[in-house]
């Protein structure tokens, strides 16, 4: 258990970040499943309505520091051509 003052007062943001991180996380990965759905159904429209959607949600996840640039920038490619090749 901490003993100073700012130990204690470190414990309480840490905690309330790791809150706000793990829900950020979890609503990029809804939006990921939201595309992923819409291309095993095969709409390609949808899948690209979702995948519009997904963006500017994996970048502000990197803004944020809760997911690293290359990551997104790799799983948003191989989305993108998942979807592409729908056609």
């Amino acid at each position: 258990m901490a003993h100073h003052k700012s130990a204690k007062k470190r414990i309480r943001r840490n905690a309330r970040r790791t809150e706000i991180n793990h829900a950020r996380i979890s609503r990029v990965r809804t939006f990921v499943k939201k595309v992923e759905e819409a291309i095993a159904s095969g709409d390609q429209q949808n899948a690209q309505a979702a995948f519009r959607a997904a963006q500017p949600e994996m970048h502000r996840g990197v803004t944020k520091g809760v997911l690293h640039k290359n990551t997104t920038a790799r799983k948003l490619s191989r989305l993108s051509a998942r979807i592409k090749a729908m056609a």
